[in-house]
């Protein structure tokens, strides 16, 4: 063969002498980090970049952060950043290329630049925040007005959390006193799956809600312990954030950070420092709504007894109108009797005068119709058979008595002659 033959470490050497001569300075590169180990102090990192539209990567290699560097350099990182160097995050590095024969490509990385870091973080979180804002959801849990009663809550927290741990003390107290009851279900709350696990998590629990009881749970809690400080990038997801904003139950969060904040504090009825906090919101809401009531009940039997006592005054005053109204009444009707007693008196007697003047003149009338006095004017009394008559029909025999003033006589009929 005409064409020079290389072996194949022979091959490799030439590449890294092209590669260190053209590529001898160092670089700043954008980049995700895929993956991150640490064996022996060095940090092994795999970078990638991935496509914007289709999430595929599209570049990936090796990177590594020696030991004698990685302290100061990650300690530096972490301290400006407030972020744990770790696996998912997008930064940019400065790297220099580096090409081994035996280990093929990598790069060495000799700076992090923190800013970006931060920035790439910021600008994520504030583009999910804006879309919220467009789209009227940043403020439609948070609009929601707290619960009057907490009876039940239904929580999403990671499995045998300490944060859930702090919650569940306290919890657990409320609960065997039957004052309120909590269902849990758990849910991963880093790493790329952390969105989808709890979007999953909280689905599942509303499901099985809905078939143990009759109404929806009176709070939804949402609670983390204490974790690396990156790990909350995890929760600026949109999906996560819109599903939360669309519910009809308040929803409160306890993530674990004072100082930090997540999209799911942004749209949250209420947001707590930690899970401790939450459970201290929950137990002091109680107590204000036992204090309320209890206040409530003490102003009813205040404004009660105050009614009553009106009430009573009212009705003595009424009494006495009614009493004072019933004597004016009687003592009317009193002097009405009297009068009617007074013109009865008078009628009465009037009637007894008049009545005993017409006897009077009856008694002289019938004393003046007197037979005797009659016939001593000259007039007779004609008797047939022992009855006076009056008319000449009623003669029935011959014989008739004539009664004078002085004597009777004994007559007999022998004519009768009627008047024309």
């Amino acid at each position: 063969m005409s064409e020079p033959q290389f072996s194949l470490s022979e091959y490799l050497s030439a590449v890294q002498e092209v590669i260190q001569v053209a590529f001898n300075e160092p670089v700043w590169v954008k980049a995700e980090i895929r993956n991150l180990s640490i064996k022996g102090g060095h940090y092994y990192l795999e970078l990638a970049e991935k496509d914007e539209h289709t999430d595929k990567v599209v570049a990936s290699c090796r990177a590594t952060i020696w030991k004698f560097s990685a302290a100061k350099m990650v300690l530096k990182f972490e301290r400006e950043s407030g972020v744990e160097l770790s696996k998912d995050l997008n930064v940019l590095i400065k790297v220099k290329a580096r090409f081994d024969p035996q280990y093929g490509f990598s790069v060495n990385v000799e700076d992090i630049d923190s800013s970006y870091t931060l920035g790439d973080i910021a600008r994520r979180y504030q583009q999910i925040l804006e879309k919220l804002t467009i789209e009227g959801l940043v403020n439609k849990n948070k609009a929601l007005p707290s619960p009057f009663d907490i009876q039940n809550v239904l929580v999403i927290a990671p499995e045998n959390a300490a944060g859930l741990g702090d919650f569940r003390k306290d919890a657990d107290v409320l609960d065997h006193a039957g004052v309120c009851h909590f269902v849990y279900h758990s849910a991963t709350f880093q790493g790329n799956t952390a969105p989808t696990s709890i979007i999953e998590s909280l689905s599942t629990g509303l499901r099985q809600w809905a078939n143990d009881f009759d109404s929806p749970p009176d709070l939804i809690v949402i609670i983390r312990g204490g974790g690396a400080v990156n790990d909350l990038a995890y929760l600026n997801d949109y999906d996560l954030a819109a599903l939360l904003c669309k519910r009809s139950v308040p929803i409160w969060v306890g993530i674990g950070h004072e100082k930090d904040r997540t999209i799911l504090d942004e749209v949250a009825n209420r947001s707590f420092d930690t899970p401790s906090k939450v459970i201290g919101g929950i137990r002091n809401l109680i107590q204000e709504r036992v204090q309320n009531v209890l206040e409530s009940l003490q102003k009813i039997k205040v404004l009660s007894q105050h009614q009553i006592t009106a009430y009573q005054s009212q009705n003595d005053q009424y009494i006495k109108v009614i009493k004072t109204l019933a004597q004016n009444q009687i003592n009317e009707a009193n002097r009405t009797l009297e009068l009617m007693k007074s013109d009865t008196l008078y009628f009465a007697q009037s009637q007894l005068k008049l009545a005993s003047t017409q006897i009077e003149g009856l008694l002289r009338e019938t004393l003046l119709q007197n037979p005797r006095n009659v016939m001593a004017k000259g007039y007779g009394i004609v008797r047939s058979e022992g009855k006076a008559i009056r008319s000449i029909q009623q003669i029935s025999v011959e014989a008739i008595q004539i009664e004078l003033q002085d004597g009777l006589i004994e007559a007999n009929v022998t004519q009768v002659i009627q008047n024309d």
